[in-house]
C-alpha cells in the first residue's frame, strides 16, 4: 500500500441542482443555511459524503435531510469541483448532481437547512441573491447543461 501521508486530507461533498418548471419559468431548489460557514445565506442543497456511502446515496441522503424531496427524476452527476479556497472549512471537493422534479413539488427546510424554498434561476444568477460557496458557478453550469437538453 502506498503511502498516503505525503499527501494533503480532504473532504468529499456532495451538491444537488434541482429544477423545476413553473410555466416558462425555471426555478431551482435552495437552502438556507442554518450554521456556519454561510449561516442564513441561500445554497444549494448538499452536504459531506459518509463514509460507506456512494455519492449518488450521499446526494439522495442529503436532498431528503434538507429539503424532504426523495423522488427526483434524471438525478446525475454534472461536474466535480475542488478550486482552492472554494469552502472555508478546509480542502473540499464537491461532486454536484443536477436532477428535476415536477412543478408540484413542495419542500421543507430540515436538518441544517432553516428553509427550503424554490427561486426562479434567472433572479438568482442576476445576483439579488448571493450563493455560498461557489454555488452560483456550480448553478451556471447546471443551467447550461440544462439549456443543452442535458438534463432532462
Amino acid at each position: 500500500m502506498p503511502h498516503t501521508r505525503r499527501w494533503p486530507s480532504y473532504a468529499v461533498t456532495v451538491d444537488i441542482v434541482i429544477f423545476r418548471m413553473v410555466g416558462s419559468e425555471l426555478e431551482v431548489l435552495l437552502v438556507k443555511r442554518r450554521r456556519a460557514p454561510y449561516a442564513g445565506r441561500w445554497a444549494l442543497p448538499g452536504g459531506f459524503k459518509e463514509p460507506d456511502e456512494t455519492l449518488l446515496a450521499a446526494a439522495r441522503r442529503e436532498l431528503a435531510e434538507e429539503t424532504g424531496l426523495r423522488s427526483v427524476r434524471g438525478l446525475t452527476q454534472l461536474q466535480a469541483y475542488g478550486d482552492p479556497g472554494r469552502d472555508p472549512r478546509g480542502n473540499v471537493v464537491t461532486v454536484a448532481f443536477v436532477g428535476r422534479v415536477s412543478a408540484r413539488a413542495r419542500v421543507r427546510g430540515g436538518d441544517d437547512a432553516a428553509d427550503a424554498a424554490f427561486h426562479p434561476v434567472a433572479e438568482v444568477l442576476a445576483g439579488p441573491r448571493r450563493l455560498a460557496f461557489d454555488h452560483a458557478k456550480i448553478l451556471r453550469d447546471a443551467v447550461s447543461v440544462w439549456r443543452n437538453g442535458g438534463a432532462t
